[in-house]
């Protein structure tokens, strides 16, 4: 039998699908335009992330907003590496066998942090499948250390599944992060297609488990459209998310980085995106992000200050605002 460290490449790599395989990405419509990053801040950011030897998830995943976020004090830092233990189809971080672990990257992305002089840090990382605690510890780290840099500095992490284990996430949620964060990505039809080595159980398990674990603990997840699920598929998944405990949820288009990836089935259209916002109210969310740029970090910072019981008993009510 195959198993998963047997197909990983030689090279890490951001390919998707056969090189063969023709997925031109679909010509963009007229409501989604992406401005380039550029300005002065975004310059001696960027040059402060290759300094500290970091890698960030604005980068690595060509998010959208990276301008917007980096000039409003939130950023995304990515961790456990740069290679990725698992292929998801729509992902453009780089899959293969992983370096060792560094555990003076916590220590690392805590003084980017404090440099930065953050509002809201995300702290998100590849998947490390080949290690038991998936990497829990580092997230614990950098979580702590980042309080002890930067007070007042609210703290989401976005983390992997687990494979559900509620020992490595213990690990994670018993440093009080503001926001636990784990995506669903898909529709349960579209798992294996779209996120090959995940489980929707996992997924579960992981946001459920958290507001056991803590229920002062803000969890947020998000989907991603456009990958060949209907209306009702997705209505479907944000009520088990709703049944999970999810408090915040965020839906954005999926845009295919390259040919190289899984092809993208079609755009949304904004009436679509307001329809979905709407029933994510109706059935509960706190907070609902659903527009064709959204990725998990967009107005987190918000969402903290608005929502946040941790981040008040933390620092009170003065650092709201």
């Amino acid at each position: 039998m195959t198993n998963q460290k047997d197909l990983m490449p030689a090279t890490p790599t951001r390919d998707r699908v056969n090189p063969e395989t023709d997925a031109r990405p679909l010509r963009r419509p007229e409501w989604i335009k992406v401005r380039a990053p550029s300005g002065e801040t975004y310059e001696w950011l960027h040059g402060l992330m290759r300094k500290k030897e970091l890698h960030t998830v604005c980068e690595e995943a060509m998010c959208p907003n990276l301008g917007e976020c980096w000039g409003s004090g939130t950023a995304t830092f990515l961790m456990l590496g740069d290679v990725c233990t698992r292929t998801c189809a729509f992902c453009d971080v780089k899959h293969g066998k992983p370096t060792l672990m560094d555990w003076g990257e916590a220590e690392r992305v805590a003084q980017a942090v404090k440099a930065m002089e953050l509002k809201h840090a995300v702290i998100t990382s590849v998947n490390r499948d080949e290690r038991r605690d998936g990497g829990a510890p580092i997230f614990a780290m950098v979580i702590r250390r980042i309080r002890e840099l930067l007070p007042g500095c609210s703290i989401e992490v976005l983390i992997p599944d687990f494979k559900g284990s509620v020992e490595a996430l213990k690990i994670v949620m018993d440093a009080r992060p503001e926001i636990l964060n784990h995506n669903v990505e898909t529709v349960p039809r579209l798992f294996k297609t779209v996120q090959p080595q995940d489980n929707y159980e996992w997924a579960a398990a992981t946001l459920s488990n958290a507001k056991r674990l803590d229920p002062e603990v803000l969890t947020k997840s998000g989907i991603m459209v456009g990958l060949g699920e209907t209306m009702d598929e997705v209505k479907a998944v944000m009520r088990d998310q709703r049944s999970w405990g999810v408090d915040i949820l965020t839906i954005g288009q999926y845009l295919q980085p390259s040919k190289k990836h899984m092809p993208m089935d079609r755009y949304y259209t904004m009436e679509e995106f307001a329809e979905l916002r709407d029933v994510g109210k109706e059935i509960g969310f706190q907070w609902v992000e659903s527009n064709p740029l959204v990725r998990s970090s967009y107005h987190a910072a918000d969402q903290v200050r608005a929502l946040s019981v941790v981040h008040r008993k933390l620092y009170g009510e003065q650092v709201s605002g």
